[in-house]
């Protein structure tokens, strides 16, 4: 796909890809996962996740489409689907790491942080959050892919935000830049 596609002829090629899966040819769920899995970071972030935590949903709900893509009834709808099926993961991710569960029934050692820290901790994520949320759209959701996928492959997040490959780079250097002065403007402690 070129950057400049439009966004119906991206969506056709992901119905047709879809289609192709169904029918057995599985050697395009790479495509699939490399055009969609920016895209599903996002959403597993914007949840609230911890990188770790994110690539384990965002695997998860690869593994789930494997699974289902005979009964999505309607690939056009595959996106909302896998958006769908990864806020879910996130949530039921989130509920077992309130809940405590210990693993396979064995107590497990509490080397969890102090009250302290982890009020420390929520009230920095808050703050970076609080600080993200005044850039514009387009800075947002370009953080939210490249900040935490180790190396963001450039093609996929240019075609997930439907901009030129080119510019993601330096795009990124500008909205970290305006996020250091956000922060930097910050009054409520320190970012060094």
């Amino acid at each position: 796909m070129h950057d400049s596609e439009a966004p119906t002829s991206r969506r056709t090629r992901i119905t047709d890809l879809v289609r192709a899966v169904r029918a057995g040819a599985h050697e395009h769920v790479d495509e699939l996962v490399a055009e969609l899995s920016p895209l599903l970071w996002q959403v597993a972030r914007g949840q609230g996740l911890d990188r770790a935590t994110s690539q384990d949903v965002v695997q998860t709900t690869w593994l789930n489409f494997l699974r289902d893509v005979e009964n999505i009834r309607e690939p056009a709808a595959v996106v909302g689907w896998l958006i769908t099926t990864t806020k879910r993961e996130a949530w039921r991710a989130q509920r077992k790491a309130h809940a405590g569960e210990p693993l396979d029934g064995h107590d497990v050692v509490d080397d969890s942080p102090s009250p302290e820290e982890t009020a420390l901790s929520s009230d920095r994520q808050r703050r970076l959050w609080e600080a993200v949320s005044q850039l514009s759209e387009r800075c947002q959701a370009l953080l939210r892919i490249v900040a935490f996928v180790q190396r963001p492959d450039y093609t996929a997040v240019a075609r997930s935000l439907g901009m030129a490959r080119g510019s993601v780079g330096p795009t990124r250097g500008r909205c970290l830049a305006q996020l250091r002065s956000v922060l930097d403007a910050d009054q409520g402690g320190s970012w060094r």
